[in-house]
């Protein structure tokens, strides 16, 4: 059987209610920051504010036939000014589509985008210590564990751990003009 090719785009307003449900669904909801009940409009409003000029947030879905599968997002870590070279992503893919490459291409779009266009020095996440297959994406990428927040967050009436990851830029970006010659 062959599979159709994952597409990855930007996401617009008139995807929320697809987010809002990959959100709402229990095996993906468990593993994230999201609370059960996600909000269409709540999505909505997020989409519409990450397309205003000026704002750095991308927020992109992997879709196969016109349905999406799965939602990353990529954001700035803060307003500090010393850690602007820093951002923080997420990604979800729904239960049905799991390990079938949705979240290796939308990992690939982040991690070009913050490469190649932004100038990123570093990406960070987190992620609960159980969860196998996403810690397992997050290694084939190039990151790394750099701690455990114990009792991290509450899910389904327990407290879990979250181990802290993290991955440097494998060739940070230098001037085409370092060497005294002509941009490329």
């Amino acid at each position: 059987m062959s599979r159709k090719k994952i597409s990855i785009r930007r996401a617009r307003p008139d995807d929320a209610a697809a987010i809002a449900a990959l959100m709402d669904e229990p095996a993906v909801y468990a593993n994230l920051m999201q609370m059960p009940y996600a909000s269409e409009e709540a999505q909505r409003a997020r989409i519409a504010d990450s397309l205003l000029p000026g704002k750095t947030d991308l927020l992109l879905v992997a879709e196969r036939d016109g349905k999406v599968l799965g939602s990353a997002g990529m954001h700035a870590a803060g307003a500090a000014l010393r850690r602007r070279h820093v951002v923080v992503i997420g990604l979800s893919v729904g239960a049905q589509t799991q390990r079938q490459g949705v979240g290796t291409a939308l990992m690939q779009a982040l991690c070009d985008y913050a490469d190649r266009w932004m100038g990123v020095l570093r990406i960070e996440l987190t992620v609960y210590v159980d969860n196998a297959a996403a810690i397992a994406l997050y290694r084939k990428f190039g990151f790394e564990e750099e701690g455990r927040h114990r009792g991290y967050a509450l899910r389904d009436g327990r407290y879990v751990d979250a181990l802290a990851m993290a991955r440097l830029h494998p060739s940070p970006p230098a001037s085409a003009l370092a060497g005294g010659g002509e941009p490329a």
